[in-house]
């Protein structure tokens, strides 16, 4: 197949303002997405992150508590790398988390709160692009933010976030974009900000380190062939891709 004939992938809308980005792990976001964020804080956007988890259980020969000390402050640098202040860490448990109330209001909540109009997400599919399977915590959070956004528009549902916490309801969320979907539809041009991408990865060092040698010796490079193995579906564009959901 030629290049003429790769279907192509649509420019993801940019006129909103607040964007919150819900994943489970610290380095989700940094797997692409961030150079997307990068691009939109660059133009005056408010992006907002929400970590279910500490990443506690990510680290094979770090313990759990010092763990979770350590990729909070990763995670803080690579916010900083592109343009993010504002990060909420929640203690869900690191590699167990299942469907559940208690997980969609937590997200309903912060929905709430930031009041975006776009909301994030990492791959909720049982598959990554080139068919590597998923794993359950990217799964869970993905498909619990999708109903969340529906919960958070609902006044009937998880009353007690208006009616304890003066959460009213949003109802102003437009599109849900999944970051690493296997059924991308959007992309976001990222030559401008893939060394602050890189620099948002590079900031898990401890994270890095502990997977050992294999693709991620290299993170600038995997983020880099990553973005310009889409320049071919965008106009010849290194970018990021993401499957759009209106809502």
């Amino acid at each position: 197949m030629s290049d003429e004939d790769v279907p192509q992938l649509e420019p993801m809308p940019e006129d909103w303002s607040t964007a919150l980005a819900v994943v489970a792990h610290p380095d989700d976001m940094e797997y692409g997405a961030s150079g997307a964020v990068a691009r939109w804080t660059d133009q005056g956007k408010e992006v907002a992150y929400l970590l279910i988890t500490a990443g506690e259980a990510g680290i094979d020969a770090m313990d759990p508590d010092e763990a979770r000390a350590v990729r909070a402050v990763e995670q803080r640098e690579a916010c900083a790398a592109v343009g993010v202040t504002d990060l909420a860490i929640l203690d869900h448990a690191d590699g167990m988390l299942v469907p559940g109330l208690d997980l969609r209001r937590d997200i309903a909540r912060a929905i709430r709160r930031v009041r975006p109009e776009l909301v994030i997400t990492l791959n909720h599919r049982a598959t990554f692009p080139g068919g590597g399977l998923n794993m359950a915590d990217h799964a869970v959070v993905g498909q619990a933010t999708i109903d969340a956004v529906r919960d958070a528009a609902n006044r009937w549902v998880f009353r007690e976030l208006a009616e304890a916490e003066g959460l009213a309801r949003w109802d102003g969320v437009r599109w849900v974009a999944v970051s690493g979907s296997p059924e991308a539809t959007h992309a976001v041009d990222v030559e401008a900000t893939i060394d602050r991408a890189v620099a948002s990865l590079e900031a898990h060092r401890a994270y890095l380190d502990g997977l050992g040698d294999g693709p991620m010796s290299d993170a600038g490079g995997f983020l880099r062939r990553m973005a310009e193995s889409t320049a071919p579906r965008f106009g010849g564009r290194p970018a990021t891709t993401f499957e759009l959901l209106p809502m």
